[in-house]
């Protein structure tokens, strides 16, 4: 239970991140094409962004666009920036971590099959 916790905590810090870091390249983007770049549902980005209006990490701001429609503006605030560094470096941590433990079960499997195919070859002789 706990791992399915911290797993799903994982899924929404890694969102976070990765809308932070569409939104300083594009602070124009709306939901819909956040949702498109990232992949994601629209509730998904509406989530992400409301978390991180809500923390102060994201300011909105009101823009004219063509005609009478009004556009909205995803500013990154200092705080944004910082969070953005931080759950950058949480996540390269857990990647790094999942990189090890990864190399380390090639190995154990280039073991295993190296073996099974040395008993094979004797079972054959």
């Amino acid at each position: 239970m706990r791992k399915q916790l911290s797993s799903s905590v994982n899924v929404r810090a890694e969102l976070r991140l990765r809308v932070l870091r569409v939104l300083e390249k594009h602070p124009h983007f709306t939901q819909r094409q956040l949702a498109s770049e990232l992949n994601v549902s629209l509730g998904g980005v509406n989530y992400a962004l409301k978390a991180l209006i809500h923390r102060g990490s994201v300011k909105v701001s009101n823009f004219r666009k063509s005609g009478n429609k009004v556009g909205y503006l995803y500013v990154l605030t200092a705080k944004g920036f910082v969070e953005k560094t931080s759950l950058a470096t949480a996540f390269l941590d857990r990647k790094l971590e999942e990189y090890e433990m990864l190399k380390e079960e090639i190995e154990n499997l280039k073991g295993e099959v190296d073996s099974a195919g040395s008993g094979k070859e004797a079972k054959s002789l």
